[in-house]
């Protein structure tokens, strides 16, 4: 058994990756939603948050550019040391037919990895996830867009 350690890093996902409203009334959705439930994080003690975004009309889960932009900015305008971990997740689902497994079904939510990986690149997160799903192709494409190691981190000069 390992001994206890010192310090507990808290990370948080305030909307999760598959939640819907139909689940809860309590789902952050708009970016401005997401922002303020990320600061609560932070306030409740969490040192790291798992960012996803949704589509302010439906609550479903978006990837748009636009989105991730509002509540980085958000975020980074009332507490820049929270540090951002943001998904990849979102376009790498292959939900098989029940007729043909290799035809995609309801559910499928698949894309090019360049989309995938968009708002990484533009924004620069301090983690991102990578998530390759039941995709095998494209990891370069992927991990090619995460900040590489030996990169100084921009609050404080810690790695990425």
């Amino acid at each position: 058994m390992r001994s206890p350690r010192d310090k507990v890093i808290i990370t948080c996902a305030v909307t999760g990756n598959l939640t819907t409203p139909e689940q809860t009334p309590y789902l952050p959705i708009t970016p401005q939603q997401i922002a303020e439930a990320c600061l609560g994080a932070a306030d409740a003690g969490a040192a790291i948050v798992h960012i996803h975004v949704r589509d302010p009309l439906t609550g479903r889960p978006s990837m748009l550019l636009d989105h991730y932009v509002d509540v980085v900015q958000r975020i980074r305008a009332r507490n820049p040391e929270l540090i951002l971990n943001i998904t990849t997740g979102p376009g790498g689902r292959f939900v098989p037919s029940a007729d043909d497994p290799k035809v995609a079904a309801d559910g499928t939510t698949l894309m090019l990895p360049e989309k995938r990986v968009e708002h990484i690149a533009v924004l620069r997160p301090d983690i991102c996830t990578l998530d390759l799903n039941t995709m095998s192709g494209g990891r370069d494409q992927y991990a090619t867009q995460c900040p590489p190691d030996g990169e100084g981190h921009r609050r404080g000069g810690r790695q990425a």
